[in-house]
């Protein structure tokens, strides 16, 4: 479930999409009804995804901020977590100094 998470929330983060509570709820439906993972396990396992109905969290277009919760959905989890590896990502990429471009001697440097 993991995997199917992240490569459909990859899919967002490549269109530059923040992660917002709708998308967070449309990243988490379309995993769940994923046919793939639905005929590789039976209805016990798959079941264990469901998000708890006790679990209420809004549907708008707000910035996800979970606070300092750790009590997540797995399926949310894996989503912020794909999210936070690209802002990571993002950073690191930026912290990199670019080479400095120097004028090449014939006999060497």
């Amino acid at each position: 479930m993991e995997t199917i998470v992240c490569h459909i929330a990859e899919r967002y983060i490549r269109q530059g999409v923040p992660l917002t509570w709708r998308l967070l709820h449309a990243v988490e439906a379309e995993a769940l009804a994923d046919l793939g993972f639905a005929s590789r396990h039976d209805p016990m396992v798959r079941c264990l995804f469901d998000r708890p109905a006790e679990l209420r969290f809004p549907e708008t277009d707000d910035l996800v901020d979970f606070g300092q919760s750790n009590a997540l959905p797995a399926v949310f989890s894996f989503a912020v977590a794909a999210y936070e590896r690209a802002a990571d990502a993002r950073a690191d990429t930026a912290a990199v100094p670019a080479r400095s471009a120097r004028a090449s001697r014939a006999w060497g440097d």
